[in-house]
């Protein structure tokens, strides 16, 4: 079986941690995917502080296994939230958007793993000095927010820059993703776009049917010229945008339009006028399956990739 230092430090059985996805990872999909042996993870977003901390509970009650939270840096409560995992014992931080470094000493005198999304070497190298415990090297294949290079290329590049463990993010959906990921240095995988179509991810029916249907040009990045730019499915919303894009608008008009587009999708099943965020490893995603099955499946996908000899 696959083991790494990753799985020593978090306390999981296979080395693979469940995408932070906004309005997505709650305590349904968190607590399925610790208890299948991976790293189930709340997403704080924006969300209100007593509704994380909710979620946070309802957790604990569905699994006895360790799960972490995602706190998003440059959301208005993001400082209550990093004090509030610390009062709820939770073991695990992943974070993004933003530099943990003022709420680390905190968080290590609550013995809480800090795990930083990265997408350069410098910012890798930066949270390195901070004091984390390992990074997330997250590639532009992945969905949501991304950076500009890919996963292909960014993780070694990190892997040779610090010595802290790397993990790798994007583009990952099934056993050959985490065999390259491992030859190529890291300690373990980031999956998002696979637990999208999970059973026990809360997400709209019609999302899910999206994300199955989805082929391989399917996935867009919209909103370059805010600074934020964010991969999603293509549907009437990303035309929208592109055409924003042309004209040369103003952040603020992308911002308007934008607005609420991610639960619109998640909550409401709008697919078409809503932000339906995916990766571009969609689509290799062809079913629904339990946590369990999904982690089980892509594991012993590389385990008998990576015991089997390549002749040249």
């Amino acid at each position: 079986m696959i083991k790494s230092i990753i799985c020593e430090m978090t306390g999981i059985k296979y080395p693979i941690i469940q995408g932070g996805m906004a309005w997505i990872a709650d305590s349904s999909l968190a607590a399925a995917v610790s208890n299948a042996g991976g790293l189930g993870i709340i997403a704080a977003a924006n969300a209100p502080v007593d509704y994380i901390r909710d979620e946070i509970r309802k957790t604990q009650k569905l699994t006895d296994k360790p799960f972490g939270v995602n706190i998003m840096l440059l959301s208005d409560n993001a400082e209550e939230v990093a004090k509030m995992v610390c009062e709820e014992g939770v073991k695990v931080v992943t974070t993004g958007a933003g530099n943990p470094g003022k709420y680390i000493e905190m968080w290590k005198e609550h013995d809480i793993k800090v795990i930083p999304v990265v997408a350069s070497v410098a910012l890798a190298k930066r949270m390195e000095r901070s004091g984390v415990d390992a990074v997330i090297a997250e590639g532009c294949e992945s969905g949501g927010h991304v950076g500009e290079l890919t996963t292909m290329t960014l993780v070694p590049q990190v892997v040779d820059a610090v010595n802290i463990p790397v993990i790798a993010a994007g583009g990952v959906g099934d056993g050959r993703g985490i065999a390259a990921a491992l030859m190529l240095g890291a300690v373990g995988v980031q999956v998002g776009t696979r637990f999208l179509v999970a059973n026990e991810c809360t997400v709209h029916e019609k999302y899910k049917e999206k994300v199955i249907k989805a082929k391989d040009i399917d996935s867009v990045v919209t909103g370059r010229p805010t600074g934020h730019p964010v991969r999603v499915l293509r549907n009437k919303l990303t035309r929208k945008f592109q055409i924003l894009e042309k004209e040369g608008a103003a952040a603020e008009k992308f911002e308007e339009l934008g607005r609420g587009a991610l639960p619109k999708a998640v909550k409401e099943g709008d697919t078409d006028n809503g932000s339906v965020m995916a990766g571009q490893i969609a689509g290799l995603v062809c079913k629904t399956q339990s946590c369990e099955e999904i982690i089980k499946e892509m594991f012993s996908e590389a385990e008998n990739l990576l015991s089997t000899k390549i002749l040249v």
